[in-house]
């Protein structure tokens, strides 16, 4: 019989799933179509294999970086997830003050349930905005709007979801309840035979909306075509990233059309099934980019050694997703510092057992084998 490895984010996932109701626990564990591109993502960072060098006193790990502008305790990022309030009360609010403590951003999206002024004073420090180029002009210029007045520097642009994706666990479990008493009694016993996150969440986290957008607003999303992508680089004045990028001629356009970053991304496989994972699209991207943005990477990252794989693949920082939201849910802003604190600690680790004492000192030297990408 075999045995399954055990995982820190393992005991992190379990939990979030004890306390979720199962719409909320699918919602942010689901992949599109089969889900494959979810498990690729994770079958390829484990593959990818590290050179241990014992016998180079690096010194002590210096974990800092400069990303956008930013100094940070380390090159990670807090990626943006849609409706995080609702995993654990007033969500990203929580998630912000962990954030501010560990000294690494938070990047809030479009459809967060705090909006962007209340992250930003929870934290002491305004987020990083997720922007989806919505087809609405008004609406979208809105949002710029709202986030400068905010103060945020930094501008995401996810430009991978021109259409929802086909998700068979929201299928099974929407998170917008279709007519019928039926459904309306399934989601009512879902929420009370959990009766932690009823009462903190449901009853006292309201209100229960996107907190970014007028009631009712639309959500129809506009193809990011480079003349999407250059109204908004002109409407932006500060650092504009552009996120889910898999393709190397799409970097290439990006930062043709002024990114100051790019994210390889493959939006956790909530998106097209059968792609490349991340890590796997990462070093091509890189090669293309050859230094004129910077490159970050999302898609199964959850660990300090994965964070570590990135940056020897040739990111410059690594944005994570489900992770965090499952410590949220897991554990409130505790849940998150513990996550940040254990990532710190494994990201060192490596960089102390691989002889790397800085962040730049980490490159494609440091892999001992990079094992052939899971097939597609």
């Amino acid at each position: 019989m075999s045995v399954r490895p055990h995982h820190a984010r393992d005991d992190i996932r379990r939990l979030s799933r004890v306390r979720l109701p199962r719409l909320l626990y699918d919602y942010i564990e689901g992949g599109g179509f089969d889900e494959g591109t979810v498990r690729r993502n994770r079958e390829d960072l484990d593959n990818l294999l590290v050179r241990q060098r014992v016998m180079v006193d690096a010194g002590t790990p210096d974990m800092s970086t400069t990303l956008l502008g930013q100094r940070l305790a380390m090159p990670l990022v807090l990626a943006p997830v849609g409706i995080a309030g609702m995993m654990a009360r007033r969500g990203e609010a929580q998630a912000a003050r962990a954030c501010a403590e560990a000294g690494v951003p938070l990047c809030i999206s479009t459809f967060s349930l705090c909006p962007v002024e209340e992250v930003a004073r929870a934290g002491g420090v305004a987020p990083w905005f997720q922007l989806y180029p919505l087809c609405d002009l008004g609406l979208r210029q809105a949002l710029v709007d709202r986030a400068l007045a905010a103060e945020c520097e930094v501008l995401v642009v996810t430009v991978d979801v021109p259409t929802p994706s086909v998700r068979y666990r929201e299928t099974r479990r929407p998170l917008e309840a279709p007519p019928g008493f039926g459904p309306w009694i399934e989601r009512a016993f879902d929420g009370l035979t959990h009766p932690r996150w009823f009462y903190d969440v449901y009853l006292r986290g309201g209100p229960h909306l996107p907190g970014n957008l007028p009631p009712g607003a639309p959500r129809a999303m506009a193809i990011a075509t480079p003349e999407v992508l250059a109204e908004i680089r002109k409407a932006w004045p500060g650092r504009m990233v552009v996120k889910g990028i898999l393709d190397p001629e799409d970097a290439r356009t990006a930062v043709a059309i002024g990114a100051d970053a790019i994210v390889v991304s493959n939006h956790g496989g909530r998106q097209l099934d059968g792609v490349r994972s991340s890590i796997a699209a990462l070093g091509p991207v890189v090669d293309a980019v050859a230094g004129r943005a910077q490159v970050l990477v999302d898609g199964g990252f959850a660990s300090g050694l994965d964070l570590f794989k990135a940056l020897a693949v040739g990111a410059d920082g690594c944005l994570i997703g489900r992770a965090w939201v499952h410590a949220l849910a897991a554990g409130g802003e505790a849940g998150v510092r513990t996550l940040l604190a254990r990532i710190a600690r494994e990201l060192a680790m490596a960089m102390l057992l691989a002889g790397r004492g800085t962040i730049g000192a980490i490159d494609r030297t440091v892999l001992d084998q990079v094992v052939a990408p899971s097939s597609p």
